[in-house]
């Protein structure tokens, strides 16, 4: 796979560094389809008292966390592609908590949400494999900041192994390598 190569600081919002420096090198196709057979791994065999287990009250369950990482990746997903065609309107924030909130997440099978997460990242990767050596440096306006196609794609990664980290910390789920 053909190396992107590490966004530069100017090509995301600062906030989102806590994700992009999760992910090293340029090889980012690789690392996102790894992530994926990651998370099967991890998540495959949990037991359901797991699943529902929340760390705190009003924290997200280990299947909210999932549906979180589906919610995300379809949006960042969105934002990349609109941005790789030369989208100049800017793109809505999204609130990940009220997202959670009106999910019903928590009511669907782990399986199920670990199946659907692995098929959004599947369509993301066909996505990302198919842009053109340009789009990737094409930079949009997200929640009122720009961003570059190519940080959305670290953005996506990091986003996942952040919280693999958390899940694997303070949820006890094993950390899928």
């Amino acid at each position: 796979m053909e190396a992107i190569g590490q966004p530069e600081a100017s090509e995301y919002d600062p906030y989102f560094e806590r994700y992009v420096t999760l992910v090293r090198g340029g090889q980012i196709l690789k690392v996102l389809e790894e992530q994926a057979g990651s998370v099967r791994r991890a998540l495959s065999s949990l037991p359901g008292a797991i699943a529902s287990f929340r760390y705190a009250p009003g924290k997200w369950s280990v299947r909210e966390v999932v549906g979180h990482w589906t919610d995300g990746e379809r949006v960042f997903g969105y934002r990349a592609l609109a941005f790789a065609r030369g989208e100049q309107a800017p793109l809505p924030s999204f609130d990940e908590n009220e997202y959670a909130r009106t999910s019903g997440h928590d009511s669907i099978p782990l399986g199920e949400l670990v199946e659907e997460f692995s098929a959004v990242r599947a369509a993301t990767l066909h996505l990302l494999r198919h842009l053109q050596p340009e789009a990737w440096t094409r930079v949009g306006v997200a929640s009122g900041r720009p961003v570059s196609v190519r940080a959305l794609a670290f953005i996506m990664a990091g986003h996942v192994a952040h919280h693999m980290a958390l899940l694997h910390e303070r949820y006890g789920v094993p950390s899928g390598k």
